[in-house]
């Protein structure tokens, strides 16, 4: 009996025991441990048909959308609230990378370090992605502000050595001009002389070579003009299979306001009217054919499918983010 009691005891004992030292585990050591802070690299890679694209994240930058587009300000507060969003407004820097088989292509370049240090992070997370710079075949550009040029130059050199770089011919004279460079306003000048900074590099090397309005710049790859943004802005048809993308570079900035109302611009727009008009053309077409559109600044991965929602003066369109799939 007295064999028992103790052995009631000894249990009772080691209970009272386990459970303090778990509460005073879960209490101190597991509240000491440091905030991690750093996330996961930033890709998301499905397959298109034959072809593999993969998106990279440049990071993400905080930016006054409610002084930047062309409504009211309290206006855009409101509708970004009704979004769970605030201002500034973080806001994503995507890249799209395509693997044709035949070909390595990346459409836009990141901001490198020309806009700040929440940015320049496509680098990295192309390499986590399994890939290097230096198995670039060819770099697409959408159009040439520094968040879609900065990251082409590195230390002084070539992101990617091996790469022809290339973009509408409009783009390039209009932002690659030592004249536009001067008589640009000063709060300009410095778009200007961050497109020389990354552009003029691969000049000098002979491996930019611009191109005219619309065309198939590889099997499966095809310019598509969407001027208005800027002087040569240009989205990408990526095209494999019957599956088709259209990706559209800044022909929206920011969704929860200009998908509902596609008739505001930004700021950023060099002409505000063709921009919209722009945006309509290619919004409609890729609704019509059900096609994949990959943004610059949705969300990142900021890819989906876009509905027309309404007609005439009310049209508006309606965002569906892409299924989460993995390449099989």
């Amino acid at each position: 009996m007295k064999n028992k009691s103790f052995l009631k005891l000894a249990i009772v004992a080691a209970i009272t025991t386990s459970a303090a030292f778990g509460a005073m585990y879960s209490t101190s050591a597991l509240a000491a441990a440091p905030m991690a802070k750093v996330p996961a690299p930033a890709f998301f890679r499905f397959a298109l048909g034959d072809f593999e694209v993969t998106a990279l994240s440049d990071g993400t930058v905080d930016l006054p959308v409610d002084q930047l587009l062309k409504q009211a300000p309290e206006k855009t507060k409101k509708e970004l609230a009704n979004a769970y969003l605030s201002v500034p407004t973080e806001t994503s820097v995507n890249a799209y990378l395509i693997n044709t088989g035949s070909k390595l292509i990346l459409v836009d370049g990141g901001a490198g370090a020309l806009f700040g240090p929440t940015l320049g992070k496509m680098l990295a997370n192309l390499t986590a992605s399994g890939y290097k710079a230096s198995d670039v075949d060819e770099i697409y550009i959408t159009h040439m502000h520094p968040d879609h040029v900065g990251g082409l130059m590195q230390d002084g050199k070539l992101a990617f050595p091996n790469a022809i770089v290339r973009a509408d011919e409009r783009e390039s004279a209009y932002w690659l001009s030592e004249a536009n460079l001067a008589k640009a306003p000063e709060g300009s000048k410095g778009f200007f002389q961050g497109a020389s900074a990354s552009l003029k590099p691969y000049v000098d090397a002979h491996h930019f070579q611009p191109f005219k309005n619309n065309g198939e710049l590889v099997p499966g790859i095809t310019s598509y003009s969407s001027y208005g943004h800027t002087e040569g802005h240009t989205s990408y048809v990526v095209e494999s299979h019957g599956k088709k993308m259209i990706i559209a570079g800044d022909l929206i900035h920011v969704g929860a306001v200009q998908f509902d109302h596609p008739q505001v611009t930004i700021g950023f727009d060099t002409t505000p009217k063709a921009a919209m008009e722009s945006r309509f053309r290619i919004f409609d077409e890729a609704a019509k054919e059900g096609d994949i559109v990959a943004a610059a600044h949705i969300p990142f991965p900021g890819l989906g499918h876009i509905r027309v929602v309404g007609k005439g003066a009310t049209k508006s369109y309606q965002w569906t983010p892409l299924n989460y799939t993995q390449p099989r």
